[in-house]
């Protein structure tokens, strides 16, 4: 595999990646490997409390064009020395969204700044105001599905937020290989997430149903995939370990395993895929296979399920013991992620910014949000970040008297929400005059049923 650290080494423009997490690494590395001939890429991963570990540095790196020697860890208060000996055109800050915030300023502030790209590793609707917030000191922000770019261009204009977004296909869908020669599909892979769900119950819920599953198919290894080991750090951190939860459950038939390992690897043996809302599902979908995203936890955006209404891939853990996998509706795919080729243009517009830049050096982006606490806020946010990698005094202090205000502050937007939904609440039950229930309404309420859905199971049937 190619170096990409050396990769064009006569010349050519120059993109540095600067990466925290094992998933914003996985991005970064990937999206760098998709850039044209002509440029050098390096790879940077700022030491900080979410730094993978060498075998998720290994995994995140898997088929994309650096190598885990090729890929640098640094401070943060080395960053400006890397930058002077590189010199790069771009920098890409795949960054968590605070993070960005840190790293950005420093940069503005740079002479003859480089070029600023950030964005997102996966899922990004339901689109947060927040998110353009945090990258606002960015030139351009590189989404993955023309809805995601509609509903943050939408975010950006109700800020006053002047940013570019740029449209790129997800670097990680491997949509060539679809029908390896010789392939066994022996496993069904379910993503497991450490945000979602959340609570033990319902995690030992969706265990049990697997384990269910696995005494059905006996003929098929079921795996639940994980992010990190014991002990591993990861993007969210993840309170109750599917591994551990094992020993919560009655019997646990051979056939049911948890492993780590790159994704691409697992789908490479996957008969089918099921998760509450992983981007697995699209790299399941993007290799043609059939997937399930179980609503049994909800469908909002607490559960990062949204985006998935309407594609025609939700079931419950009922469809899941039988095998009930899905395909996704076409039209839904057009809009979410899966958008021609030809359509990408976020390196179209790189180059643009870029070629701008050899013409006229490029004027700091101002922070123009959240500014309430000055260079003491900004002390903070690094320190929350780097956490004990925070060499500075000031993010200490900052932090010593920044946690219980924080603190303080969300106590009373909490009791604001409460407020709010009391005299909401309040107000209705005045305004809403009581009305009588027709036994006839009732009884048709109770009788409706919805339309079937579509849906395979695995070894059977036919795509509609």
């Amino acid at each position: 595999m190619t170096d990409a650290a050396t990769r064009d080494a006569r010349g050519g423009r120059r993109l540095l990646v600067v990466a925290d997490s094992d998933s914003y690494v996985k991005w970064g590395a990937a999206l760098a490997s998709t850039l044209p001939s002509g440029w050098r890429t390096r790879l940077v991963v700022i030491a900080s409390p979410v730094q993978p570990s060498p075998r998720q540095l290994a995994d995140a790196l898997a088929g994309t064009a650096f190598t885990t020697e090729a890929a640098h860890a640094r401070h943060l208060d080395d960053l400006d020395a890397e930058l002077d000996a590189f010199d790069p055109h771009a920098v890409l800050l795949s960054l968590r969204g605070p993070f960005v915030r840190v790293v950005a300023p420093r940069l503005n502030a740079r002479p003859n700044r480089p070029v600023l790209l950030s964005g997102f590793p996966g899922l990004t609707i339901p689109a947060v105001p927040k998110a353009v917030v945090y990258r606002e000191q960015t030139d351009l922000v590189v989404l993955h599905s023309r809805r995601e770019v509609r509903d943050f261009e939408a975010n950006a204009w109700a800020l006053g937020v002047d940013r570019m977004f740029g449209l790129a296909n997800l670097p990680f869908l491997a949509t060539d290989d679809r029908e390896a020669p010789g392939r066994e599909r022996t496993d069904l892979v379910f993503a497991a997430q450490a945000k979602v769900p959340t609570e033990r119950a319902d995690r030992v819920k969706l265990l049990a149903a697997l384990a269910e599953l696995a005494r059905r198919r006996p003929e098929h290894r079921v795996v639940v995939k994980v992010r990190a080991r014991a002990g591993e750090a990861q993007t969210h951190a993840e309170e109750h370990d599917y591994a551990d939860l094992l020993a919560d459950l009655d019997r646990v038939p051979a056939n049911l395993v948890v492993e780590d390992g790159p994704m691409a690897a697992h789908l490479a043996r996957a008969a089918a895929l099921v998760t509450v809302s992983s981007t697995a599902a699209l790299e399941a979908i993007a290799l043609d296979l059939p997937v399930l995203l179980l609503d049994d936890f909800g469908v909002s955006p607490a559960m990062i399920n949204t985006v998935f209404e309407g594609a025609g891939v939700f079931g419950s853990t009922t469809d899941l013991v039988a095998g009930r996998f899905r395909y996704a509706d076409a039209a839904w795919l057009a809009d979410n992620y899966f958008h021609e080729p030809h359509e990408s243009d976020w390196a179209r517009r790189l180059t643009a910014l870029v070629e701008a830049r050899e013409i006229v050096p490029l004027p700091p982006l101002e922070r123009r949000h959240d500014l309430w606490g000055g260079a003491l806020r900004a002390a903070f946010e690094r320190r929350r970040m780097l956490g004990a990698f925070d060499r500075s005094l000031a993010g200490t202090l900052a932090w010593g008297i920044g946690v219980p205000v924080r603190a303080v502050v969300r106590r009373v937007r909490r009791a604001r929400r409460a407020l709010r939904r009391w005299t909401a609440t309040d107000a209705a039950r005045v305004a809403e005059p009581l009305a009588p229930v027709r036994p006839e309404a009732a009884a048709s309420a109770a009788t409706a049923t919805a339309p079937p859905s579509r849906d395979e199971t695995v070894g059977a049937g036919s795509r509609d």
